[in-house]
């Protein structure tokens, strides 16, 4: 099948279930997975124009609700964290999309900075797992995957439900700092310093059409010491909302810059969103049966490969 805007030609088949693979691993550290398909666009599909971009973003709204569904509905959307990723990375949203379009038409540079940036992220997540001291008393992520793996093999009932599971409440929200409490246990965050760094992180989105996640997750997890079964759906949930500014404000530049393709493959996007849409769900819907270490093991893992192509690809 052709696809005009991206200039290339592939299986429709190709795009679902590539996003489904991707997504049904990501989402459960926070991450769509769009920081995946974007290489996989560019190296494997030959989609290099900067609508790259734009339709990676577009991929992201297709694909996301289905796992923001699923943590909402078991308590585990942190709104205040949500809202202040927003507010950071929006600005840098659209920063990131003129600098991409004005600036980094061939994105060969920024992808040093951009691999250098995510091998930082994967490397601090490499060192906390493989050099962080062993806590004989399980740690609020252990004792919330033990209780779901408990659950899961008793016989159905009212026990088994989303509604009876450990929920995410929130103490304090002030434009400072936020504190909420989760399966016992409290933790606070700087707000404003959260804040500044989802602007940067909103930036490198904005160029790569990455949404940010896929930095704002493991930063969430290594540097402010948060849970991950905490911060997934907010992680997801702010990465929608900024890729939908970031495919309106490309769409709304593209008639200015005629001999560039910058506005979205919207087939193109649709067609990864809705496998992306089913590998959130499920994604989302098993992370609490999944080991928060294994979950942190493939974030690791996505990030330290992605750099590495991306450093490579300056050299070579």
């Amino acid at each position: 099948m052709y696809f005009p805007v991206a200039d290339i030609e592939v299986s429709p088949l190709i795009p679902p279930l590539i996003a489904f693979a991707i997504s049904f691993f990501t989402s459960m550290g926070g991450v769509s997975g769009a920081f995946l398909l974007l290489p996989f666009q560019v190296s494997f599909l030959g989609f290099t124009s900067p609508a790259v971009s734009s339709t990676n973003q577009l991929f992201n709204i297709v694909a996301i609700p289905s796992g923001v569904y699923r943590y909402l509905k078991e308590g585990r959307m942190l709104w205040p964290l949500t809202w202040v990723v927003i507010i950071g990375t929006l600005p840098g949203v659209l920063v990131g999309a003129i600098v991409r379009i004005k600036y980094l038409p061939d994105p060969k540079n920024f992808k040093l900075f951009a691999g250098l940036v995510l091998l930082y992220v994967g490397g601090r997540l490499l060192q906390d797992l493989v050099f962080k001291k062993r806590n004989v008393t399980p740690t609020v992520e252990e004792r919330f995957q033990q209780r779901h793996t408990q659950q899961s093999q008793t016989i159905a009932g009212e026990n088994a439900t989303p509604e009876h599971l450990p929920r995410i409440t929130v103490h304090q929200w002030t434009p400072t700092r936020i504190v909420y409490e989760f399966y016992g246990e409290t933790f606070t965050i700087n707000a404003v310093g959260l804040m500044a760094l989802s602007l940067v992180v909103g930036m490198v989105g904005g160029v790569y059409g990455i949404g940010g996640g896929a930095i704002i997750a493991p930063f969430l997890v290594s540097f402010f010491g948060l849970p991950i079964y905490t911060v997934a759906g907010a992680s997801l949930m702010g990465t929608f909302v900024t890729s939908v500014a970031g495919v309106a404000f490309y769409q709304l530049l593209a008639p200015h810059y005629p001999g560039m393709v910058i506005a979205p493959d919207w087939l193109l996007g649709f067609l990864f969103g809705v496998g992306g849409f089913a590998g959130m769900y499920c994604g989302a819907r098993l992370q609490k049966f999944v080991p928060a270490k294994f979950i942190k093991w493939i974030l690791a893992a996505c990030l330290v490969f992605t750099a590495g192509k991306y450093i490579v690809a300056f050299f070579f």
